[in-house]
């Protein structure tokens, strides 16, 4: 190879290293303030209601409630704002900060996963709730795949966040909702899904 090329390969390189780098980002979600409600119950009719609140650069964060659990969606839903139902089978709440795990190519930056801790009622000592990362895949504009694609218990587990990047970065992308089965971590509490 001719000495005047290797500087070229040796830049070359370093721009291929920094393509597709990973990285978090963090934003919170606040009822009261990120979000609006777009669907509740009437009077007499339940205690459930839809909110989409705004999450990160663009993509929204859509919560669904419904006595006391809750189903959280990340990205673009349908566009009849379908989302299906992901949540704990125990009363459960989502945690006011969301990591969004995002893949930088030059200027583009895309979130693909987020891992957003969940509080889980502990059936046997309802003052000492089961703390929980769920990961999810986020739905990008085009394809409208977003779901859950892993739990990591977090309660008692100092290596909880990096397993959860960890699973994010290796299995969100290529993760087919619906088809592919969530990886779990841990013992964590019984979580289905509804495909409405």
């Amino acid at each position: 190879m001719s000495p005047l090329l290797l500087p070229l390969v040796f830049i070359g390189f370093c721009q291929a290293a920094q393509a597709g780098e990973i990285s978090s980002a963090y934003t919170d979600i606040d009822w009261k303030k990120d979000c609006v409600t777009y669907a509740q119950a009437a009077e007499g009719d339940g205690d459930w209601a839809s909110l989409a609140c705004s999450g990160y650069r663009g993509y929204p964060v859509l919560v669904a409630y419904d006595d006391a659990r809750e189903s959280v969606y990340y990205g673009f839903p349908s566009d009849d704002m379908t989302a299906v139902w992901e949540s704990f089978s125990a009363f459960n709440s989502s945690g006011s900060k969301v990591e969004w795990r995002i893949e930088t190519n030059g200027d583009v930056a895309i979130p693909f996963a987020v891992i957003h801790r969940r509080s889980v009622t502990d059936p046997e000592d309802e003052k000492k709730p089961i703390e929980v990362l769920v990961v999810a895949k986020v739905a990008q504009p085009e394809e409208h795949q977003g779901c859950t694609i892993g739990l990591v218990l977090a309660t008692g587990n100092a290596d909880a966040n990096d397993q959860a990047r960890k699973l994010a970065d290796e299995k969100a992308k290529g993760f087919a909702c619906g088809k592919d089965k969530r990886q779990v971590l841990g013992n964590v509490p019984d979580f289905g899904r509804v495909d409405n």
